[in-house]
C-alpha cells in the first residue's frame, strides 16, 4: 500500500524509511513549506535577555534550529521544554545538555502539549517567565495552562510555515495515490490538501487523535479498508485512519470534544 507522508521536507525521510522497513510503499510530499520568520528582531530580543526566562518551550524541530540560528554564541540558561523526541534531539543538537531538557518519555502515548504539562508543571511554581518558540500562530492550550497558574508568557515565531506550491513531479505523486492514504501529523497540512486537492477522494491516516480531531465533522464512515499501519518504533502515536474526500474538510475550532474511529 502506498502511504504519502505529507510532513515538511526536513522531517519527512525519518517517516518514510521507518515505513519502508516495514513493507510500506511510502513517499514524501510535504503539504507545509517551513521558510524564514517574517522578522528577526523578535528573536534577537528574546536572546538578548535569554537570563530573564525560566523556561523556553519548543513546539517543533524546526522551532530549535530557527530560535538557535540566531544565538550568536549567547549562553542559553533557562529549561528547554520539548513535546516529543524529535524536538528534543534538535535541542541536544544545538548544544543543550539533556539534563536541562524537558519533554515526554520515549515510551508516551502522544507527543504534544498535553502531555508535557504535567512533566513542567511543577516548574511554574512562584511565578516567572516562559518563552513559546513556535512557528508564527499555533496552538494556545500550553500558553492559557501558564497563564492560569500565574506565569508570564512570551512568544516567537521562529520560522514561517506556508502551502507549498507543486512541481508537476508532486502533482504526479499525488495523482499515484489515489489508492493509497495520507499520512498527517498537522491539521495544518489537512487544510493545505483541501487546498491544493479540493475534489479529490484519499484515504487519511492521522498519527494522534489531536489531529484526526481536524476530520471529525466531515462525518466520515469506518474505514473502508483494516487498520494495517503498525507504528512500533515510529513517531506516531495511537494512529487513526479514515475514508472520505478531502473537499469535505471542516476544521474545527474545539478539539477536545472529538471523538475520532477508527484507532489501530
Amino acid at each position: 500500500m502506498r502511504v504519502v507522508v505529507t510532513r515538511p521536507a526536513a522531517q519527512a525521510q525519518t517517516w518514510v524509511d521507518a515505513l519502508q522497513a516495514r513493507g510500506f510503499d511510502a513517499v514524501a510530499l510535504a503539504l507545509i513549506e517551513i521558510g524564514p520568520p517574517p522578522d528577526i528582531a523578535p528573536l534577537v530580543r528574546a536572546w538578548s535577555r535569554i537570563d530573564s526566562y525560566r523556561a523556553a518551550m519548543f513546539v517543533s524541530a524546526n522551532a530549535v534550529r530557527g530560535f538557535f540560528a540566531e544565538r550568536a554564541g549567547t549562553n542559553f540558561a533557562p529549561r528547554a521544554w520539548a513535546t516529543g523526541p524529535g524536538t528534543r534531539k534538535a535541542l541536544e543538537e544545538a548544544g543543550i545538555a539533556s539534563a536541562q531538557i524537558d519533554s515526554p518519555g520515549a515510551d508516551a502515548r502522544q507527543f504534544d502539549s498535553e502531555t508535557l504539562w504535567p512533566i513542567v508543571r511543577p516548574q511554574c511554581a512562584g511565578g516567572g517567565r516562559v518563552l513559546l518558540v513556535r512557528g508564527g500562530d499555533g496552538r494556545d492550550w500550553l500558553e492559557q495552562k501558564l497563564v492560569e497558574t500565574g506565569m508570564e508568557v512570551e512568544t516567537v515565531a521562529a520560522y514561517s510555515r506556508r502551502r507549498p506550491a507543486w512541481s508537476a513531479h508532486d502533482e504526479e505523486v499525488a495523482a499515484a495515490a489515489k489508492d493509497g492514504a495520507w499520512l498527517f501529523s498537522s491539521s495544518e497540512a489537512i487544510a493545505n490538501l483541501r487546498a491544493l486537492l479540493p475534489r479529490q477522494d484519499w484515504r487519511f491516516i492521522f498519527s494522534t487523535p489531536r489531529v484526526a480531531c481536524w476530520r471529525q465533522k466531515a462525518a466520515i464512515p469506518r474505514p473502508r479498508w483494516p487498520p494495517m499501519l503498525v507504528a512500533a518504533g515510529m513517531p506516531i502515536s495511537s494512529p487513526v485512519i479514515f475514508s472520505g474526500a478531502a473537499g469535505c474538510i471542516r476544521p474545527s475550532m474545539t478539539t477536545r470534544r472529538c471523538r475520532p474511529i477508527g484507532f489501530m
